[in-house]
């Protein structure tokens, strides 16, 4: 079982803590002023338990495949 990091888009603020936390696993979509999801597996882990913990609207959560 793998897991996949994924964001709720729809509640996203654009406040890109993610983005730079991980630039490497989210990006940012300018004109929609959500962040998204690059590389929804295989990126550093305590990377992005960082952005998870860090995102003021908690949007950004883990799922087993």
């Amino acid at each position: 079982m793998s897991k996949k990091v994924y964001i709720e888009t729809e509640d996203c603020i654009g406040c890109e803590n993610c983005v730079e936390l991980c630039p490497e696993v989210f990006g940012f979509d300018a004109q929609e002023n959500v962040a998204f999801v690059i590389m929804e597996e295989g990126g550093p882990e305590e990377c992005i338990d960082e952005a998870i913990e860090d995102c003021p609207v908690e949007c950004i959560h883990w799922k087993d495949e």
